[in-house]
C-alpha cells in the first residue's frame, strides 16, 4: 500500500474545497479559501506549494488538482490513529468505537454485513 503524506488540519481543509470543485485555478481556489477559511491569497498559496512539494496535489499551468484522494486521506488518518491509539488492532478500535456509541440495531447490522463482506 502507499504511503500517503500527513494532512494536516488545516490543509485537510482546503483539500475539502479543492476535492469538490477540482480542478480548479489556483485564483479559484484562492478565492475559496477567502470564502470558506477566511484565508489570505498568500496563505492560499502557501499551501498550494506546501502539498504540491508533499506530492497531495498537483499544480500545472495554475490548473490545481488532488494526486491523493480524500478517501485515502481519511483513512490513512484513521491507520494512523489505530497504531498510536490501540497498538494497531482494529478490534480494539472497534470495541472503544462500540462502547462509546449508541448504536441502533440498524446500524449493528450495517457493521455486521461491512465485517461479513456482504
Amino acid at each position: 500500500m502507499k504511503k500517503i503524506p500527513k494532512v494536516y488540519e488545516s490543509e485537510y481543509r482546503f483539500c475539502l474545497i479543492l476535492w469538490e470543485h477540482e480542478p480548479v485555478t489556483s485564483a479559484k481556489l484562492a478565492r475559496l479559501c477567502k470564502e470558506n477559511l477566511g484565508w489570505s491569497r498568500t496563505t492560499a498559496y502557501t499551501v498550494i506549494k506546501r502539498l504540491t512539494e508533499r506530492g497531495i496535489i498537483e499544480n500545472k499551468d495554475s490548473i490545481i488538482r488532488s494526486i491523493v484522494s480524500k478517501d485515502d486521506v481519511q483513512l490513512s488518518e484513521l491507520d494512523e490513529l489505530m497504531e498510536k491509539r490501540f497498538g494497531g488492532s482494529l478490534p480494539a478500535f472497534i470495541a472503544a468505537f462500540a462502547r462509546r456509541q449508541n448504536l441502533s440495531e440498524e446500524e449493528i447490522k450495517e457493521i455486521k454485513k461491512i465485517i461479513d463482506c456482504e
